[in-house]
């Protein structure tokens, strides 16, 4: 149980979701305990943009953080899979206001972070241990944190769609990388076409197509290649849920369980854990018997 950053630095272009322009990512290894940053290369002085919950100000339809008025959009898909893979420190350069959106899903982030290879570091790896729950609710939407000897997500949605079985709105995951990469990381995001429509005539989702999402009409998926997983859906909550979380700046041991949360809340509950400190702690494998958490590949 050992940080992880990468071997050696990779770069990647792709499209931004909402400004439909080419995005150039760079990863690059970083030192023990450096954490995660972001860095805007289009500006000139840019500030670091750490992984932070309490740097996230604006929530919709994405993660983002802003710090000095300079803004990084749409985290939560890479951080998914830096939290997949278990990567710690890490410096993610970037070209845009957004990350590029690849396809969807974290897969082709995943693909690119074993590419740049995953190398271990000498210091022990930092978890946030719940030792208590802590829940946040807003209407009928609810998230939870509670404690457990590993990390479990356990989610569900709520779309009255007949693209969308109800059988298929609600998935449990035990974590592990082998799990994540095969149960979690190929979910696409996906969105309805009234709303994509909406969206573009306000200059949102300019990006946005069937190749990285999955869009509905009223009645069915227009992507022809159909789903990747029957309960494709509640899984690309899953890994978004995954990503918010990350913002936490650690891994997590515990259990977290939602409805019909999206990034706001999820937000809102790593802020809530934080401002109660009788409800994690943070430690290594060195200051616990047993983590059940594997990230073998």
């Amino acid at each position: 149980m050992k940080q992880r950053t990468l071997k050696q630095p990779i770069t990647v272009v792709g499209v931004g979701l909402h400004s439909g322009q080419d995005v150039t990512l760079t990863l690059e290894p970083r030192a023990v305990d450096s954490g995660i940053h972001f860095l805007r290369t289009d500006i000139d002085n840019a500030p670091l943009i750490a992984a932070d919950a309490f740097l996230v100000t604006d929530t919709v339809m994405s993660s983002n953080l802003v710090v000095d008025g300079v803004k990084i959009g749409t985290v939560e898909h890479l951080l998914s899979a830096l939290a997949g893979l278990g990567i710690d420190n890490l410096l993610i350069k970037v070209s845009d206001a957004e990350m590029p959106i690849m396809d969807g899903s974290s897969a082709q982030y995943v693909d690119l972070l074993l590419q740049a290879g995953i190398e271990e570091q000498d210091e022990p790896k930092r978890f946030m241990k719940i030792v208590k729950p802590v829940r946040v609710t807003e209407g009928d939407k609810w998230a939870q944190l509670e404690p457990h000897a590993g990390f479990s997500v356990q989610f569900e949605i709520d779309f009255d769609h007949p693209g969308i079985p109800k059988d298929t709105q609600r998935f449990n995951f035990e974590f592990s990388t082998k799990g994540y990469i095969e149960k979690v990381g190929k979910a696409r995001t996906f969105g309805f076409m009234k709303d994509i429509e909406y969206l573009k005539s306000n200059n949102l989702a300019l990006g946005g197509s069937l190749d990285n999402a999955i869009v509905l009409d009223d009645t069915q998926i227009l992507n022809e290649e159909g789903l990747r997983y029957k309960d494709e859906f509640v899984r690309h909550k899953i890994l978004d849920a995954i990503g918010d979380l990350y913002l936490a700046k650690y891994s997590l041991i515990g259990k977290f369980s939602a409805f019909k949360s999206g990034h706001a809340l999820n937000n809102k509950l790593i802020r809530a854990v934080y401002e109660d400190p009788s409800a994690f702690e943070i430690v290594t494998n060195y200051d616990i018997d047993k983590i059940d958490i594997d990230y073998s590949l």
